[in-house]
């Protein structure tokens, strides 16, 4: 994809929520603490990737809800009537013309919605591999200027 519109990663936290190992554990315990932990990982994400992060969940209550998050990523539950799923593809058909799209899931009908609208789809997996590659980089970069 080239630079020249801004980039979002829209994440359908659900899906991320049960594909990663570690999350999907937290999920069984805790939910909340779970998609705390997401939202923490994608924070940083986008902290040392530059990314536009938007993290969208499925809702409880009757009206959609927008949060920010201090690191910089937009929160989104759906209201009860509508899947995240739905809000994803809305903001793909919406978007894709705009922005730069990377839309992430293991849903394949959210990933064919995204690719026919012109956006990105990627896996759980990888968008893991992102992470931890971002990651590595950010602490390849502390490392060169605690010593320098």
């Amino acid at each position: 994809m080239s630079t020249s519109r801004p980039s979002f990663l829209l994440v359908d936290g659900n899906n991320i929520l049960h594909a990663w190992e570690d999350l999907r554990k937290l999920l069984r315990s805790n939910r909340e603490r779970a998609r705390l932990e997401l939202a923490r990982i994608l924070t940083e994400y986008r902290q040392f990737s530059g990314q536009r992060v938007v993290l969208v969940f499925d809702g409880r209550s009757a009206q959609a809800v927008e949060e920010r998050e201090a690191g910089g990523i937009q929160v989104i539950f759906s209201n009860s009537r509508q899947a995240a799923d739905g809000v994803i593809e809305s903001l793909v058909r919406t978007h894709a013309a705009t922005y730069e799209l990377i839309v992430a899931t293991d849903d394949r009908a959210v990933q064919d919605v995204a690719v026919g609208a012109g956006a990105e789809a990627i896996s759980a997996a990888a968008l893991a591999d992102r992470v931890a590659a971002g990651q590595k980089e950010m602490a390849r970069w502390l490392d060169r200027h605690r010593k320098g």
